[in-house]
């Protein structure tokens, strides 16, 4: 066991200059979208460069979320099973490459799945819990056995290995192995071997309920938070049952990132892909998916429960992770502010949109819909590219999508020693792209209109 025994402090690094801009992103973020509460935590270069909350963790009385406000993380607690069974693997009780049937061998073909494929989606269990809403049967009791009884005794979905789908019912499945191998309840093994050595003194059983514990609210439609129920207890297990501060789950992922947590043999398994049969990517490892932001490799997983949307996604090469745990479900924001964060601070080069580049791209394209153009705007070889014939097609084709909405910039780089800049241009009917090239003294040199699909 390596470092286990090791206290996990988490250094500070003096404010950051998007501090404030990463503030002011997320409290727009709550103003849009209505959201009681978010709190955010991002590690930059190894160390925790912000950690604040916003909102309130309950409406009711008003109370302020903190950031040792507890939130629910649901299915972030995924990678807490799969780190369990790596420890046991590294105990030699048990291997990823033994089948299901060593543990449980009345389930469906127990004797053909392995735990490397309950880890990975695929082995063809049902998911038991793919309602994103709380369904009657959750607000009852009930174990792990039962639902293992119920689902995993099913015909599969697919021939194990085949193919990749989302499985609550294999990871249940998992915590029960961990609990058969060790001997200990799931939550009590890790809290002997993860929790406590990491000093992640908030995590814990969402069933232990505390005073610091956010209120669950959920929404329907673009309707106020409404508070909810939670699910009974026993229905999460290993598939999502941990509930814990943002800085807590930040000590996770800064023992993740310095490789402090498990053997290098089990971090390689537990961060590589699992390729289907046929050699089809996955893009999921054990309890991760596998991404690239931008080209920055990225190991994410978000967690959604009953009032509770979680997301924490960790950038390896920039040591680095944005976590962003929020207290209502039903709504559009942990992923795209998390997006915003990570833009903010791992690719500070991409500087932030213009206003008046902005105003100057769509008075251009305005001046398109009525088939003209300003030539003293646009270099020769532009001019040359807006043939009448051209103009014709343009002011034609877009005639028919209304008024134009937004104009906003996706993307901006460099090439050519040119100023690169993509938009999306909203219009009520249809949304179209538009690719731009800037000359060093302002002129376009590209200006089109492109299909998006």
């Amino acid at each position: 066991m390596i470092c286990f025994w090791i206290l996990l402090a988490i250094p500070a690094l003096a404010q950051p200059s998007w501090e404030p801009q990463a503030s002011v992103d997320i409290m727009e973020a709550l103003k849009k979208t209505g959201a009681p509460s978010v709190s955010v935590v991002i590690i930059q270069d190894g160390n925790v460069a912000f950690s604040k909350a916003f909102g309130k963790a309950d409406l009711a009385s008003n109370r302020a979320a903190e950031t040792a406000t507890r939130y629910a993380v649901g299915s972030i607690s995924k990678q807490f099973t799969v780190a369990a069974i790596l420890l046991l693997q590294e105990e030699g009780r048990l291997s990823l490459d033994d089948k299901v049937g060593k543990f449980f061998p009345d389930l469906t073909q127990a004797n053909q799945i392995t735990i490397r494929q309950i880890l990975s989606h695929t082995a063809g269990y049902e998911d038991f819990a793919p309602q994103d809403y709380l369904i009657p049967e959750w607000t009852h009791p009930t174990t792990s056995a039962a639902i293992l009884e119920k689902w995993a005794r099913k015909p599969l979905n697919f021939d194990p290995g085949s193919r990749w789908q989302y499985s609550n019912t294999g990871y249940v499945l998992a915590g029960s192995i961990v609990e058969k191998a060790s001997g200990k309840p799931l939550v009590a093994f890790l809290r002997e071997k993860i929790l406590d050595p990491l000093g992640m003194a908030s995590a814990g059983d969402c069933n232990d309920r505390s005073t610091v514990d956010a209120t669950a609210y959920t929404r329907f439609a673009l309707g106020p938070p409404r508070p909810v129920g939670r699910e009974a207890k026993g229905w999460y297990d290993g598939a999502g049952e941990l509930c814990m501060a943002a800085p807590d789950l930040a000590k996770w992922d800064l023992g993740f990132l310095q490789h402090k947590i498990l053997s290098p043999a089990s971090y390689e398994q537990f961060t590589r892909e699992v390729p289907l049969q046929n050699g089809d990517a996955s893009h999921y490892a054990l309890g991760l998916s596998v991404r690239d932001f931008h080209g920055i490799p990225t190991l994410t997983h978000g967690g959604e429960v009953s009032g509770f949307l979680a997301l924490d996604e960790m950038f390896p090469t920039r040591r680095g992770a944005v976590i962003i745990l929020s207290n209502e479900d039903g709504i559009s924001l942990i992923e795209p502010l998390g997006a915003e964060l990570a833009q903010l601070v791992f690719l500070p080069s991409q500087p932030a949109e213009s206003a008046a580049d902005t105003a100057r791209v769509r008075a251009i394209l305005e001046d398109l819909r009525r088939g003209k153009v300003q030539a003293d705007q646009l270099t020769e070889n532009l001019r040359s590219y807006f043939t009448p014939e051209a103009l014709q097609d343009i002011r034609t084709s877009l005639a028919g999508l209304g008024p134009l909405k937004s104009v906003t910039r996706s993307n901006e780089a460099l090439r050519g020693g040119m100023t690169y800049r993509s938009y999306h241009a909203q219009f009520s009917k249809k949304t179209v792209g538009l690719s731009v090239y800037i000359t060093p003294d302002g002129k376009f040199e590209q200006f089109m209109v492109v299909e998006s699909l």
